[in-house]
């Protein structure tokens, strides 16, 4: 089990929905926290409501920002991405401007802060990297345009770590949620199934941290469904489309 007491845990994302119940879930464990997006308000409202917890903001599409924000947190023992942004977007109504800068934040954003904090940390021989995918990053799906694609690139990523830091003391994990309830998913009209609570994502995401499984997904039995439909034939997946 990894402990959380008395260790620095860098959330960036950490100003609303999952990133912020998730630096209260940390908080709880004992972990000094440093809190980074681009809400400087939000941020400093939740830093006075938690003992050791410092605000770095910043934006993680400008690499000079990401640059500066590595410089002001110093040493921390592990990093969260939890970055995120989210529109629906159907390939007929294609907004290039509105998928780019999903794109930019959910996967080139994760690019800019990795590789500006990964070498020290394999430097250093230790280090904790949690990257927050999503269960729609398993397949393609309607109205999801750069959203999904995104959260593909990013499990694709984690993987690619998965080989690459083998044996450098640095562990990366990836940990797949499916619908929860924030002001993102507020923005769709359909019904989600086993729609979370951030609170219970945030808890789940904490059990997650806590062991050093590489692939978390959640919630069972939905996880199981969308990793069950890469095995079926593509006439039934695409029946009627």
């Amino acid at each position: 089990m990894h402990g959380f007491e008395g260790n620095t845990y860098w959330i960036i994302g950490a100003s609303e929905g999952l990133g912020r119940a998730l630096a209260e879930a940390l908080s709880h464990e004992g972990a000094h926290l440093v809190l980074s997006a681009r809400n400087v308000p939000r941020l400093e409202e939740i830093c006075e409501n938690l003992p050791n917890a410092r605000a770095v903001p910043f934006d993680v599409t400008d690499l000079d920002a990401v640059c500066r924000a590595v410089d002001e947190v110093g040493t921390f023992d592990g990093l969260v991405y939890n970055a995120g942004t989210y529109d629906p977007i159907n390939t007929a109504d294609w907004n290039t401007k509105s998928a780019l800068a999903i794109s930019d934040v959910n996967y080139t954003g994760a690019l800019r802060v990795l590789g500006e904090t990964v070498p020290g940390l394999i430097q250093e021989g230790r280090g904790d990297i949690t990257l927050i995918g999503s269960l729609a990053g398993y397949h393609g799906l309607p109205n999801a345009i750069s959203y999904g694609s995104s959260k593909a690139a990013l499990i694709s990523l984690a993987e690619t770590m998965r080989h690459d830091l083998a044996g450098t003391g640095v562990t990366i994990r990836i940990v797949n949620p499916g619908f929860i309830k924030t002001r993102l998913t507020d923005k769709n009209s359909f019904k989600m199934p086993m729609l979370m609570t951030p609170e219970d994502a945030a808890d789940r995401v904490v059990r997650a941290m806590s062991r050093r499984r590489f692939r978390t997904d959640f919630p069972a039995p939905f996880s199981w469904l969308m990793r069950l439909i890469d095995y079926l034939p593509d006439i039934l997946v695409y029946r009627g489309k």
